[in-house]
C-alpha cells in the first residue's frame, strides 16, 4: 500500500459549518469541575462531545422540555400544516384560572378567548417559559396535549433520543418524563441547526404580553464575557435547575447542557464554566474539503495517466489547540495501484489523520474524476512499461 502525507491541519482555517459529526477520539485535556446532577459540552459543528458527566443519565428536563414543543411547531410550518401567522383562539385547558396543574409555574398569561398568532405563542413559550402558550399551541397544532405528545416523542425517535420519552408539552413533573443532558445537546444542535428564522427567539431578553413584561430567565444572555445566544433554563423540585447555552465565538460554536445545578446562579456558573474552557482549549479545525484535490495517482491502461484524489464529504474536527501544529493526514491507497476504467466518487483507499502517531479519525479517499479505458496502443504502451 502507498501512503502519502498531505496536509498539516495547523495550516487551514477555523471556520464554522452545518457538516455532521464523524466519530474520531479527542486527545485529553483536564475538563473543568462541574457541580451538577450531570452536564455536556459539545461542539455544534462536529457534535463532539468535548466533555460530561453522567451524560445519559435519565432525568428530569422540567422546562427543557419546551425545546421539543418549540421543534414540534417549527417542524409543523415547515410542513406548511400552520404558519406563523396563523390566529390561535385559547382554549379553557390553557387558561391558568382554575387550574390546579398551572400553580406557582411559569406563565404567559393567556386567558379562555384571546386570540394569539403561533409566531407570538412562540414567543411566550421560549422567552417567558409560558405553560399555557404550550397548551394552546398544542391544541391548534395536535387538537390536544396527548396527540402533540405523541409527536413530540416521534421527534424523539427521529432524532434517536435514545435516553428521552415526554409526556407533557410543557415539562412539568410526570412519572415517565426523562431526558439526558446528551439527548438535550443533540435536540438543541437540531434546533440552530434547522430553525434559523425561529432560534432568534432564544436570544430575546424580554417578552411583554397584555401589559405584563418578563425577563428571559436565561441570565447568560447578558453576560458580556461571552456572546451567549440561547437556549433555556428549566426548573421543578425534581429536576433541581437546568440550563442549555450556546455561544458563539468567532466562527465556531459551543452547546453547553447542565441539569441538576443547585440554584439559578450555579446552573448559570456551570455552564459559563464548560463553555469558556471550551473556546479556550478547542478549535473547530476543517480537514477536508468536498472536491478539493489531496492527490494525485498514476492510472493505468486509461485516457489519462493520473487522476486526481481526494473526498466527496466536507469534514471538521474540534481539536485540542496545543495539538493542532501536532496534525497531519496522509492518505493510503486500497491497492497496489489504480487501474482503468474507474468511476469518480468511487473509494480507491482511506484518509488518515494523525496526532503525532496517533489515528484520530478516518474517512473514505474517492476518486474526483472519472478515467475511460484507453485506446489500444494506449492500453499496449502501458502494458509494456507496467511490466517493465
Amino acid at each position: 500500500m502507498k501512503a502519502r502525507f498531505f496536509i498539516a491541519v495547523s495550516l487551514l482555517a477555523s471556520s464554522i459549518s452545518c457538516a455532521f459529526a464523524t466519530d474520531s477520539a479527542i486527545p485529553p485535556i483536564t475538563p473543568p469541575a462541574i457541580q451538577a446532577g450531570s452536564w455536556v459540552l459539545m461542539d455544534y459543528t462536529t457534535g463532539q462531545i468535548l466533555t460530561a458527566g453522567n451524560e445519559h443519565q435519565q432525568r428530569n428536563p422540567a422546562s427543557l422540555t419546551k425545546l421539543m414543543t418549540g421543534y414540534v411547531v417549527d417542524r409543523a410550518i415547515d410542513s406548511h400544516r400552520i404558519t406563523p401567522d396563523d390566529i390561535v383562539t385559547v382554549g379553557r385547558d390553557a387558561w391558568a384560572k382554575g387550574n390546579p396543574v398551572f400553580d406557582g409555574s411559569s406563565l404567559m398569561f393567556l386567558k379562555e378567548g384571546d386570540r394569539v398568532s403561533v409566531h407570538d405563542l412562540s414567543r411566550g413559550l421560549i422567552v417567558d417559559s409560558g405553560n399555557d402558550a404550550c397548551v394552546a399551541l398544542a391544541d391548534y397544532i395536535a387538537g390536544g396535549q396527548p396527540q402533540f405528545v405523541a409527536m413530540m416523542n416521534h421527534y424523539v425517535e427521529t432524532l434517536k433520543l435514545r435516553d428521552t420519552h415526554f409526556e407533557t408539552v410543557h415539562g412539568l413533573d410526570a412519572p415517565g418524563q426523562h431526558s439526558s443532558a446528551y439527548d438535550l445537546a443533540v435536540l438543541s444542535r437540531a434546533i440552530i441547526h434547522g430553525e434559523p428564522d425561529f432560534y432568534h427567539m432564544y436570544s430575546e431578553k424580554s417578552l411583554t404580553w397584555n401589559g405584563i413584561t418578563q425577563q428571559n430567565r436565561n441570565g447568560l444572555l447578558w453576560d458580556k464575557t461571552m456572546n451567549v445566544d440561547g437556549l433555556k433554563t428549566g426548573h421543578t423540585s425534581g429536576a433541581g435547575f437546568n440550563l442549555i447555552a450556546s455561544a458563539v465565538d468567532g466562527k465556531r460554536r459551543l452547546i453547553a447542557v447542565v441539569m441538576g445545578a443547585d440554584s439559578p446562579k450555579g446552573r448559570e456558573d456551570q455552564a459559563r464554566t464548560l463553555l469558556h474552557w471550551g473556546q479556550q482549549n478547542f478549535d473547530t479545525v476543517q480537514v477536508l474539503q468536498n472536491g478539493k484535490k489531496v492527490g494525485t495517482e498514476r492510472i493505468w491502461y486509461g485516457d489519462k495517466e493520473t487522476i486526481n484524489l481526494g473526498t466527496d464529504q466536507d469534514f471538521w474536527l474540534a481539536l485540542p489547540k496545543t495539538e493542532i501544529p501536532n496534525i497531519k493526514a496522509k492518505y493510503v491507497l486500497d491497492g497496489k495501484e489504480l487501474e482503468a476504467p474507474i468511476a469518480a466518487h468511487q473509494r480507491v483507499g482511506e484518509i488518515q489523520l494523525y496526532d503525532r502517531d496517533k489515528i484520530v479519525a478516518h474517512w473514505p479517499l474517492v476518486t474526483l474524476e472519472s478515467v475511460k479505458k484507453g485506446g489500444m496502443f494506449s492500453r499496449l504502451s502501458d502494458y509494456f512499461h507496467h511490466k517493465a
